[in-house]
């Protein structure tokens, strides 16, 4: 356990003070953005892999002036749905630095965003290419191939891509289908620690690649996704180590010359630049003989903290003082809604002031990413999470 007293590891005593002052007066629970953190993390991430396209995960963190800082640096932008994609219209973001990255469309949208000018799908399905090849003719199309996420904090389960074989046939298809077979996409899973994670998916991409040459195809687009992590309890290695080993796997595997390589972060460039700022509403024992309090917030699963499910994305979290490794107690943090699962951290226990008290404030760190986004309208009556920009 990373003791609280050491938060100099995630936040200075300077920007936590700041933090402590901007959150005066103002309603918990709410989420607040610091933009130059996420322009820091856009420059490391283009310095580290210079030969990479960048197309940011709008459902990591869709808030207008995140899209806005990022649209500024140069970023391309994956979509998931035509909701995210009129999102950026609106902003004034044109459609050919955007791709359709969900492989599960109902057909009208894929005519829609055809319409409004996307011409790069992903796809893991025939009958999503079928749809793609009647309602976007003469498209791009990258076929997504199916990871495991192991070593991922939050990993992806069999819901998207397809094993080798499969995508070989689709790819075939799709030539016959008149769209343009195109690459290859993965994804690794979400804050992966693993980084032979990639070595082993683009060991799967040099083979397809080599197998459709024969058949005729020429792919073009390695897409490998996201998974870079962030800073969260458990330490990982910096940016540069991963983007120094992706790149040494994909130069293994494809020589001096590279396929259009596109990277999608999500979490790794907005991660940290987030505070979730939180009340606590209610300190109760549930026994005279267990010592381990359970501290109810005004922020659970359904108000923006859904990745502690499992207690998978374990977030770094400091109360109104900072505490000292002597002065702690374990506590179990829970949520406020009527649903049972709406529990943060039971099994894992983390260490709070023992001199906590309803009406504190709990400032949960790294939480940029996937939080806003997954906040619930109206669950029990609560409020989608609010938001400020800084």
């Amino acid at each position: 356990m990373v003791p609280l007293n050491n938060h100099s590891t995630f936040i200075s005593t300077k920007d936590f003070n700041k933090i402590k002052e901007f959150s005066k007066n103002k309603k918990t629970p709410f989420l607040l953005i610091e933009t130059k953190k996420i322009e820091k993390n856009y420059d490391e991430l283009k310095k580290n892999l210079p030969f990479a396209k960048i197309y940011y995960a709008v459902k990591a963190n869709p808030e207008n002036e995140v899209i806005k800082v990022l649209d500024k640096k140069g970023s391309n932008f994956d979509v998931a749905t035509i909701f995210e994609m009129n999102q950026l219209i609106k902003l004034g973001i044109p459609t050919d630095r955007m791709s359709f990255g969900n492989t599960i469309k109902k057909e009208e949208d894929i005519a829609y965003a055809y319409s409004q000018g996307i011409r790069l799908f992903a796809t893991d399905s025939e009958s999503d290419l079928n749809k793609i090849s009647r309602q976007a003719p003469g498209s791009k199309v990258f076929f997504r191939l199916l990871c495991d996420g192991s070593g991922a904090d939050w990993p992806l389960s069999r819901k998207f891509g397809a094993y080798p074989d499969m995508i070989f046939r689709l790819a075939l298809r799709a030539k016959k289908l008149n769209l343009i077979p195109y690459g290859l996409s993965f994804h690794v899973g979400s804050q992966q620690r693993d980084i032979g994670q990639w070595d082993n998916a683009i060991s799967q991409c040099k083979y397809l690649f080599d197998s459709l040459a024969d058949a005729d195809i020429e792919l073009k687009l390695i897409n490998i996704g996201g998974g870079f992590p962030s800073d969260y309890l458990q330490p990982t290695q910096d940016i540069a180590v991963y983007a120094k080993e992706v790149t040494r796997f994909l130069r293994e595997d494809f020589g001096d010359k590279l396929p259009e390589i596109i990277i999608e972060p999500g979490r790794s460039l907005v991660a940290d630049s987030g505070v979730l700022v939180s009340e606590i509403i209610m300190i109760s024992s549930k026994s005279t003989t267990i010592s381990c309090d359970w501290v109810y917030t005004d922020i659970g699963k359904f108000g923006g903290l859904i990745e502690t499910i499992d207690e998978a994305i374990k977030y770094p979290i400091l109360s109104d003082n900072l505490n000292t490794k002597d002065h702690t107690k374990e506590v179990i943090l829970a949520g406020p809604t009527c649903d049972s699962m709406d529990i943060l951290y039971e099994n894992y226990k983390y260490k709070l002031d023992k001199n906590i008290k309803e009406g504190d404030k709990l400032y949960f760190l790294t939480t940029g990413a996937y939080t806003a986004s997954y906040s619930s309208v109206y669950f029990n009556g609560f409020p989608p999470l609010k938001v400020y920009i800084i």
